[in-house]
């Protein structure tokens, strides 16, 4: 493995432990509690999801079916809170590829080491993606013990789909930290524009299918190639994930580009 690589990996391996450790227990507890609600179909039943409001149902998939262990495990684990975690966690990391050491003062010293700037940025980025492999693999396993313990019935190749998905926008929004990093330099701006981008894009999918005044802006979310092929459902949407690669992929060619050519003070 490339040095720098290696470096970066161990760099991150407290946030990849500590990302990993929530994250299970969080999917792990919420899952294993459908064993329960589904004994008390009141809950879950239509009628009392009904009282919730629209835009809410909207935000979280519908939840229409949530009462079956399909729509349960989409609402829990692929619908909001699931994605929420792992973008954020794969922002806090982009974040730490370029912009937080060039801020701290550490990247110089890095620069002047017999490596060229798009090798930096490359190796950097390949740390980024290996770190967030890891989690994505290890909550993989905690979702299908989990649900299989709690008697969901959805099959493995549909949450192998909907987990590899998941992956793939995560690593788009730390691809697009990196690359916002290389650009610039500055954490809080790297921070802000995923937080915007991750934020509307996820509203805009959600709410742009009931919504006619934002539905054109859906293909513009990078949730739209996630979601609308409705993964834990009906299995690999090869299309959309295409999409979502290649888009990774001029985002790590558009970083080493712009940090090879700018000023880092060295």
């Amino acid at each position: 493995m490339p040095t720098l690589t290696l470096k970066t990996l161990k760099e991150y391996r407290r946030a990849i432990i500590g990302w990993t450790v929530g994250m299970c227990a969080f999917l792990g507890m919420y899952i294993s509690i459908y064993a329960s609600m589904k004994d008390s179909p009141d809950i879950l039943s239509r009628s009392a999801l009904a009282k919730y409001p629209g835009a809410l149902r909207d935000l979280m998939g519908g939840m229409l079916d949530i009462g079956t262990g399909v729509g349960y495990l989409q609402a829990i684990a692929y619908q909001m809170l699931g994605p929420l975690l792992l973008v954020m966690c794969a922002a806090i990391l982009g974040n730490r590829a370029i912009a937080a050491p060039e801020q701290s003062g550490t990247l110089e010293l890095t620069l002047t080491l017999p490596i060229d700037r798009k090798q930096l940025v490359l190796q950097r980025w390949v740390g980024l993606f290996l770190g967030l492999l890891t989690i994505a693999v290890i909550t993989l396993l905690v979702i299908l013990a989990a649900q299989s313990g709690a008697g969901m019935g959805v099959p493995v190749g549909h949450v192998l789909a909907a987990h590899t998905g998941l992956f793939l926008v995560a690593l788009f929004f730390g691809t697009v930290a990196l690359a916002v990093g290389a650009a610039v330099g500055r954490r809080q701006t790297a921070l802000t524009v995923v937080g915007v981008w991750a934020v509307a894009g996820y509203v805009v999918e959600t709410l742009g299918r009931n919504a006619d005044w934002i539905s054109w802006a859906r293909w513009l979310s990078p949730f739209h190639y996630f979601l609308d092929g409705r993964p834990l459902y009906a299995g690999w949407p090869v299309g959309d994930y295409l999409v979502l690669a290649g888009a990774t992929a001029v985002l790590l060619l558009t970083a080493v580009l712009a940090f090879d050519r700018r000023d880092v003070g060295v």
